[in-house]
């Protein structure tokens, strides 16, 4: 049987606290703040990158399937808080989620990561995945207060699965 890529729609979802949205231009000076802290980003790809080569990625459309980063801005006041990747394989998607360290351990995470988990199973994924390295206990620990569970390890990542149980 063949699945076909679902249709998504995933800009401009609202928690009780953040905005999930496209990329603006009035982001990329806050977004390369943390991004490009080395030691916060310690276990993170897709860092230390110039303003032009953020612009590029950040700013303009790539396919789900290729990947996206989505802003997660205060929705009272719009400042940039974090953000996440989303990369859309059939019915299943990959995320990821970086939180500035000015906003970091105040629950922007998980309340960004389970509203967009609920926009996806809203709209028919089956499957949410995510992989973290071993040694980075808080995004493991944030994996498994959302529900996450163990995979299997694959390459350094141990990768972490939830199911859309309707």
């Amino acid at each position: 049987m063949q699945i076909k890529a679902l249709s998504l729609s995933i800009d401009n979802l609202f928690t009780n606290r953040c905005h999930i949205r496209l990329f603006q231009e009035k982001d990329l000076e806050r977004f390369i703040q943390y991004r490009n802290n080395l030691s916060w980003m310690q276990y993170q790809g897709f860092k230390g990158l110039t303003l032009e080569q953020y612009r590029q990625e950040l700013l303009q459309p790539h396919p789900l399937s290729e990947g996206i980063q989505l802003a997660v801005a205060d929705r009272q006041t719009d400042i940039l808080l974090g953000d996440l990747y989303l990369r859309q394989e059939k019915d299943c998607c990959w995320i990821g989620y970086t939180i500035s360290p000015d906003y970091a351990r105040q629950g922007y995470g998980f309340e960004a990561v389970e509203g967009l988990i609920q926009r996806l199973f809203a709209q028919g994924i089956l499957t949410v995945k995510a992989g973290a390295l071993p040694q980075n206990t808080a995004s493991i620990a944030l994996l498994q207060k959302l529900g996450f569970h163990y995979l299997s390890m694959e390459q350094d990542e141990a990768i972490f699965c939830r199911y859309n149980v309707r």
